[in-house]
């Protein structure tokens, strides 16, 4: 029985750091090759005839060596067999829209081929915009805490009271906790609002939900569901940015089928489905991640999740093209 070959992997994200290397070491332990590109190297070419004609999607590889390369000639990413995607780094609204074009170009059929892309960017956009996320996981009936999303201060306070004179403040986008805040004042919130309205950002508000600082974080790798609890005595953020302590935790059958019901409907191969304790009823899910870090999870695991993640990537391609 012949070997199968090896895959042609791209991390679209940051090519250096703690997680490109774990994948890095995963890659070669398998016998693959993988290279990563920076978001920012993304490039688009049309041709309107010839043989050339059609789109040409590309990126700039780095090799993810023990001491990388520097940037090589963009090569397309119908070269690769698959691409996992990572942290996008902030950008101008014209940058991050064309980041996701170019993958929608591909995940659309407007190459000749289309490399299998984890995650696609039609999920990438569910789970980065926390409205998104409440809307499908509200729709497939998990149990999520009350929220309300609005543009303007006065409509705000309207949802600060109705929804109890105390809650959480969020960027639609962003994660890690940052811009977070519990609010519990009326007169700290009227300050919040108008702050936030005067920079245009649209305003999610959310019941606070007690007691705060505790959270299970289900990190999901094809099948695969690791589950790990998170616990901050001093903050009621449970990630682990924000000074939480995490310990692996078993979980039972139910919950394993959660994380899995969120993530297929979100599309997800690799993912986080964050829920969060409350005093009297279940677990609500506050978050779906769909480019997670593993770092924390990892301290209290332990086989490798790089080689979860790179297994079930290539596994996934190979499927795809009914290998």
């Amino acid at each position: 029985m012949s070997a199968r070959p090896k895959q042609r992997l791209l991390v679209l994200g940051a090519p250096y750091g703690w997680h490109a290397d774990q994948l890095r070491q995963a890659a070669h332990r398998m016998g693959h090759v993988i290279e990563a590109a920076p978001w920012e190297t993304v490039s688009g070419t049309l041709a309107v005839s010839g043989k050339d004609c059609g789109l040409h999607a590309a990126a700039q590889p780095i090799s993810l060596q023990e001491h990388p390369s520097e940037p090589a000639e963009a090569v397309q990413f119908t070269d690769y067999d698959a691409v996992l995607t990572r942290t996008m780094p902030v950008g101008s609204l014209e940058q991050v829209t064309f980041r996701l074009a170019a993958l929608h170009a591909l995940a659309d059929g407007l190459a000749d081929r289309c490399p299998l892309i984890v995650n696609p960017p039609r999920s990438l956009e569910w789970a980065i915009d926390k409205f998104a996320t409440q809307a499908r996981l509200s729709a497939a009936g998990c149990p999520t805490p009350a929220t309300r999303v609005v543009q303007s201060r006065s409509e705000a306070m309207q949802a600060f009271n109705r929804l109890g004179g105390d809650c959480v403040v969020k960027p639609i986008f962003g994660g890690e906790g940052r811009g977070v805040m519990r609010v519990t004042d009326r007169q700290l919130a009227w300050t919040c609002f108008s702050t936030l309205e005067q920079l245009n950002k649209v305003i999610l508000v959310q019941a606070f939900v007690p007691p705060g600082g505790s959270d299970l974080r289900l990190l999901v790798i094809g099948e695969r569901v690791l589950a790990v609890r998170r616990h901050n005595a001093n903050d009621f953020r449970s990630n682990a940015s924000a000074g939480a302590k995490t310990k692996a935790v078993e979980i039972d059958s139910a919950m394993r089928e959660l994380a899995l019901q969120v993530t297929r409907r979100f599309k997800l191969t690799f993912a986080a489905v964050d829920l969060i304790d409350q005093h009297n009823g279940p677990p609500l899910v506050l978050e779906v991640n769909s480019i997670p870090g593993w770092k924390a999870t990892q301290a209290v695991y332990q086989p490798s999740i790089a080689d979860w993640i790179i297994e079930t990537l290539v596994e996934a391609e190979r499927t795809e093209n009914h290998e």
